[in-house]
């Protein structure tokens, strides 16, 4: 049986996987590590962190989880503080970045747990859908720690592996349980937010601090025995 086990080097995570075949041990050395590259991008409305190898927590969202006039006034303030550092020509400061996260976790957050909009996610055979999709490259383009499909939002926390972006692992997630949930449902059109959220992590704290968040997403809001939800072995929450 495979075993798991989660460690930090520098400031990097990363995923040490003991294969169990005679002379390989499957244990990440310092040097064998992901080199740490960050770049910076920006979205539609965020600035988004990459880092080769990086771990993630992302949230993607029904369209019409938040009502669109609560969306623009989210933006508008995100964009106000993105478009000061550009005109300064100037990263975001700390301060900034408490901001934008504050806009993300006390507002958004909050109110996907209200269930706002049709939930399709609430349905067994959409959330089947988008389990298989997310564990469909696991191990291949991306390592999965665990993932929890909410009636209206999805989180997951993974590793990008090889040269795949998270932009491109998202893109892929989306675009194909969009056609399949429309093909469920019957119906046209966007299925999934444009905008989705992501955050890199790069402390051992901060990753179990949100895998944990993940995996109780459910009970914080009100559901009980919640079934679409996963964690790898090994990982205590």
């Amino acid at each position: 049986m495979t075993s798991v086990s989660y460690v930090v080097c520098g400031t990097a995570v990363s995923a040490v996987r003991s294969c169990g075949r005679p002379g390989r041990t499957g244990v990440l050395t310092s040097t064998e590590m992901p080199e740490l590259r960050i770049k910076k991008r920006f979205g539609s409305y965020l600035p988004h962190w990459t880092e080769k190898g990086g771990v993630y927590s992302v949230a993607f969202r029904l369209v019409d989880s938040v009502p669109q006039e609560r969306l623009e006034e989210w933006r508008s303030e995100r964009s106000f503080i993105v478009e000061e550092a550009r005109r300064a020509k100037r990263r975001l400061s700390a301060d900034e970045m408490t901001r934008m996260r504050a806009l993300k976790e006390q507002r958004t957050e909050q109110y996907l747990d209200l269930g706002h909009g049709e939930c399709w996610l609430r349905r067994d055979d959409i959330a089947e859908a988008v389990a298989d999709a997310l564990r469909h490259f696991d191990g291949e383009r991306y390592r999965l720690f665990t993932w929890c499909i909410m009636p209206n939002h999805v989180h997951v926390v993974f590793q990008a592996l090889k040269e795949w972006k998270p932009s491109q692992i998202l893109h892929s997630w989306k675009s194909f349980t969009a056609k399949e949930a429309n093909k469920i449902l019957g119906r046209t059109g966007a299925f999934w937010q444009i905008e989705y959220y992501d955050h890199l992590i790069r402390e051992k704290d901060d990753f179990f601090r949100t895998v944990e968040y993940v995996w109780s997403n459910p009970e914080q809001s009100g559901h009980k025995s919640w079934k679409w939800r996963w964690k790898a072995e090994g990982i205590e929450v």
